[in-house]
């Protein structure tokens, strides 16, 4: 055992790479250098990646929220539609103006689209003949469809005397609601309206509620503006 402290020093003046003064142990690193993976380094070395690896697993993990597209919005600005139509009434300029050319489609109907948000506002229009009570029952029946996949349905009445224009706005919540908005509008005697906001995509009014937040402003802006004719 003297002996092998004895040349010891050797062995750190070479920075045990010379161990030809310890023939003993030649057959051992010639053992080592055969199976590289039974050295005691490295056999601790892997033990240590395998502790420190279980210790990572053992955390809690939460998920994160999910994130959306980020939506640039426009200057609000507003133009006023004032045709030969029974109505009036004011509406964004980053939006169009377009007849129904659906099949059900009847006179002064039309869509006002919003093509950067892939919405549409389809507006329908009705005479009033004493018919006011099933027009007002249609209008409630058409809000109460998408009760299945609301959450909530909330209602603020409308009213404006000056204008003679009184009406219901319906606020549609839900993640798989088809559509957000709707209203009626009506002078009690003539004229009746209706509209309905859509997205043309699948519904996800999570993703969608920057957006809808963004155009109430301006479906209040209409039906603030709205006049007959």
């Amino acid at each position: 055992m003297r002996n092998i402290f004895n040349r010891l020093p050797v062995l750190f003046k070479t920075g045990f790479h010379d161990f030809s003064a310890f023939p003993e142990f030649h057959a051992t690193r010639q053992w080592f250098r055969r199976y590289p993976w039974l050295h005691p380094f490295t056999s601790l070395s892997i033990f240590l990646l395998l502790f420190l690896f279980m210790l990572s697993c053992s955390g809690s993990y939460t998920p994160k929220p999910r994130g959306y597209y980020r939506i640039d919005f426009p200057v609000k600005n507003y133009q006023m539609f004032d045709t030969t139509f029974p109505y009036a009434f004011s509406f964004p300029v980053y939006a169009s103006v377009t007849p129904d050319r659906s099949k059900l489609a009847e006179p002064y109907w039309i869509n006002i689209n919003y093509p950067q948000f892939h919405a549409t506002l389809h507006i329908s229009y009705k005479p009033v003949h004493g018919n006011l009570a099933s027009l007002l029952e249609d209008a409630r029946t058409l809000v109460n469809k998408h009760i299945p996949k609301a959450s909530a349905i909330t209602q603020r009445e409308y009213a404006d005397p000056s204008r003679n224009v009184f009406g219901l706005i319906y606020d549609i919540r839900g993640a798989d609601a088809a559509s957000a908005i709707q209203f009626y509008l009506t002078d009690s005697t003539r004229h009746f309206v209706r509209g309905a906001l859509y997205f043309n995509m699948v519904p996800n009014n999570d993703s969608l509620a920057p957006v809808i937040d963004f155009l109430r402003v301006d479906l209040e802006h209409m039906i603030h503006t709205f006049t007959w004719k």
